[in-house]
């Protein structure tokens, strides 16, 4: 095959007329590939940072799609690739407001206005009360920093000699510090829950006349971890128990202080999250760091786990666990439709191809139907994938297959229809079981605010700051997927530890307990 090196002179040109053809066509897919390139560098630079696909229109579908018609009617594309829908066929969506009240649960601060006279000015006589307008608008009082004096008075008998009576000291999170367990908890929250790196919460500070050094905040992040590291380590057993997990890693840049520049390690993300199917198991989100991407971490992280099913991308590193040597049998792997379907939306947008709007019509039937049965057991779940999606499943390979026989071996397109059918029975394993999820979002979004986190603060500072980071991160995680407010949870807990919270009873200050046993507590 003959490749576009430089510019090609017209006496370098091949007589032979064969020859000729299969450079023609070798240059022609060349060019179609690094057109492809370049609309995707376009579209990362100055396009929007979405997935979503433009508007197919019914005149854009000029590829027959006779042999993927199944006699299976699922229900109309309810993703983000679906063709807009008119009024009609769907109805809107309500949207999420308070309109008209405001939650109940917020404290009311009311304020009276009397009108500057209560007389009759007509007779002089007192005004009586017959009624009052009300109305509430949502305020918010900055946040205050204030010093918390603790005062232990002493007492003694004047009538004897005996000892002095005071109070305990109360124990601190921090032993002879000057911090209180809220403004530690604020600093963590804020910076594993909403990505405020801590040089600039030290500006923050600053701004209100407390000027502190990024090193005090880091000692205190420190302290915080290694008192809520037996939480961590509960999650972690928790999680082992599992029937079913998902598995992905992001770089995480560690300083090198040795080299004056960063090394690359990795957070592995390992979730439990069983809402899609109702189950009974609480959703947990635990990191862990690793200094490489190697596979065998992964294997030496899901040591001890009793999960037969790892959801995770088709990353060759996973590929190992499935020749794991385990008593409950190898890992078997369940490959992502999403990552699949973002090869054909990329492919679509980009260079108007027909059969990726056709590939990506079909996947969105797939997510329709999981819509449907989204918290649904798992036997309804797969009742209804068998019914709906085997068909559209077992109908899409061999339209594949044929797909890739009529175009160039060497295109974008020919790669990614390669990349579904060699992943192709790990792609069709949520057909097995009800349990198992059509892709790996929920470890997708759980690693979203790692990497937002990770693009404010650059890097940790040493490893040992990498695992801390991990630690609290799971943590901050975990309380976001039960629904927990970060901020109380964190203060709450640690306050109850540092009291002497039983150890045995440590289950009791898990997020996912968090609403019933902090209620107890007040």
């Amino acid at each position: 095959m003959y490749r576009l090196i430089m510019a090609i002179r017209p006496d370098a040109l091949p007589t032979d007329p064969a020859a000729l053809t299969e450079m023609v066509l070798a240059l022609d897919v060349e060019n179609e590939k690094l057109r492809v390139a370049l609309q995707t560098l376009k579209e990362m630079i100055f396009g929007k940072r979405s997935e979503r696909l433009a508007t197919l229109v019914a005149e854009q579908l000029a590829l027959e799609l006779d042999d993927l018609e199944t006699g299976a009617t699922p229900p109309a594309a309810a993703n983000d690739d679906a063709a807009a829908a008119k009024p009609s066929d769907k109805p809107r969506k309500k949207a999420r407001r308070n309109i008209g009240a405001l939650p109940k649960h917020l404290p009311r601060c009311e304020q009276v206005l009397e009108p500057e006279a209560t007389a009759c000015p007509c007779c002089q006589a007192q005004l009586h009360k017959i009624g009052e307008d009300v109305s509430e608008v949502l305020d918010v009082v900055p946040a205050i920093l204030r010093v918390l004096r603790t005062i232990r008075p002493k007492y003694a008998c004047r009538g004897c000699t005996d000892g002095v009576v005071q109070a305990k000291v109360l124990p601190r999170l921090i032993e002879s510090g000057m911090v209180s367990t809220a403004l530690v908890s604020h600093v963590v929250v804020s910076k594993f829950a909403w990505y405020l790196p801590l040089y600039r919460q030290v500006q923050i500070l600053a701004g209100q006349g407390v000027h502190l050094d990024r090193s005090t905040l880091a000692g205190w992040v420190k302290r915080a971890a290694w008192w809520l590291k037996s939480l961590y380590e509960l999650q972690l057993r928790t999680i082992q128990a599992a029937p079913r997990v998902f598995c992905d890693e992001t770089p995480m840049p560690v300083l090198d202080p040795g080299r004056g520049q960063t090394k690359k390690g990795y957070f592995w993300a390992i979730v439990s999250d069983d809402r899609g199917h109702s189950g009974p198991s609480p959703p947990i989100v635990l990191f862990r760091y690793a200094p490489g991407r190697s596979g065998a971490f992964a294997e030496q992280f899901l040591d001890g786990f009793n999960g037969r099913f790892l959801q995770c991308d088709a990353y060759d590193g996973y590929d190992r666990l499935s020749e794991v040597a385990r008593r409950q049998g190898p890992w078997t792997l369940v490959h992502c439709w999403s990552h699949l379907r973002r090869r054909f939306v990329k492919l679509a947008r980009n260079s108007k191809s027909p059969i990726a709007e056709a590939a990506v019509r079909q996947i969105a039937q797939l997510y329709a139907i999981e819509a449907m049965v989204r918290g649904s057991s798992p036997d309804i779940r797969l009742a209804a994938r068998k019914e709906h999606s085997l068909p559209i499943v077992e109908a899409l390979k061999p339209w594949f297959e044929k797909q890739l026989s009529m175009i160039s071996s060497g295109s974008t397109l020919a790669e990614d229809i390669r990349y579904a059918l060699n992943h192709w029975q790990g792609l069709t394993r949520f057909l097995e079981d009800g349990r198992l999820e059509l892709d790996t979002n929920p470890v997708e979004n759980a690693i979203r605010p790692i990497c937002l986190t990770r693009k404010n603060a650059l890097f940790a500072g040493h490893e040992v700051g990498a695992e801390n980071w991990a630690l609290l991160a799971s943590i901050v995680a975990t309380c976001k997927l039960s629904d927990v407010n970060p901020a109380a949870y964190i203060a709450e807990t640690l306050e109850a530890i540092i009291d002497g919270h039983p150890h045995n009873r440590i289950e009791d200050l898990m997020p996912w307990r968090f609403r019933k046993t902090s209620s107890q507590r007040q």
